[in-house]
């Protein structure tokens, strides 16, 4: 399997699963309808965990796009495939979100809240104010980065996988998007990852969910920018300090 391949399938089924809690939370009639957000955080935690381990031996499991940048700024990936990695995330992105429209589309019929639809597919805040919202997933994000360095430390090497994330393993980095999104996920719902909200709002865009609503194209920059802007200061700060 190719990296960039990789990197497809492990975002999928990140996807899958990350957005298809959500759909089992929120959605009207399924088994998990109103279990929480214990749930939906655990169970992001544990989709990152799958599509690392699938990715990971192949790619480093980026699954990211602020994670690939950050890791390109660092100096410890080719800026030469930081465009092709980004590709193969959103398009795996969108097929995830596609596979969780298939699964619950009885679900999707019955749902007439359209804020509930949206929520599958992507983030939103819980107060719309742009400027906390941007400080919200930046922070998110940086911490997401800054602790995946000093998790793989100096155990990233081309010895050990084609880009080295893998390198981390697959339950450190669950642990940590699980935090993060108990910790920090109230205000914004967390994407930390442009491709997780980008790719699965376009599908919301263009899937044809009855009242589903509008996309809120208005928000949807906040969750690509802010978190690699977060990635950014955080390979930074870790080239400063270590």
């Amino acid at each position: 399997m190719s990296p960039f391949i990789a990197e497809l399938i492990g975002t999928m089924l990140m996807i899958l699963l990350g957005d298809g809690v959500v759909a089992n939370v929120v959605l009207k009639d399924t088994k998990g309808h109103n279990s929480g957000w214990m749930v939906i955080t655990t169970a992001w935690g544990l989709a990152v965990f799958v599509g690392v381990v699938v990715a990971g031996p192949y790619s480093g499991a980026h699954l990211n796009p602020a994670v690939t940048l950050a890791l390109a700024i660092s100096g410890k990936f080719a800026w030469a495939n930081v465009i092709p990695y980004i590709i193969s995330q959103f398009a795996g992105a969108c097929l995830g979100a596609l596979l969780v429209w298939v699964m619950y589309y009885d679900h999707f019929k019955r749902t007439n809240d359209a804020a509930s639809i949206l929520a599958v597919f992507c983030t939103g805040p819980a107060l719309r104010n742009y400027v906390s919202n941007i400080a919200s997933e930046i922070i998110g994000a940086f911490v997401l980065l800054f602790t995946i360095f000093y998790i793989t430390g100096a155990e990233i090497t081309p010895v050990k996988t084609p880009v080295g994330l893998g390198s981390v393993g697959a339950i450190p980095v669950a642990f940590l998007v699980w935090v993060i999104g108990l910790a920090l996920g109230g205000t914004t719902g967390y994407a930390i990852n442009p491709a997780r909200d980008l790719g699965p709002r376009l599908m919301h865009a263009l899937l044809p969910i009855k009242g589903k609503g509008n996309s809120d194209w208005a928000y949807s920059w906040i969750p690509v920018i802010a978190p690699l802007v977060g990635a950014s200061i955080a390979a930074v700060l870790y080239l400063a300090i270590k």
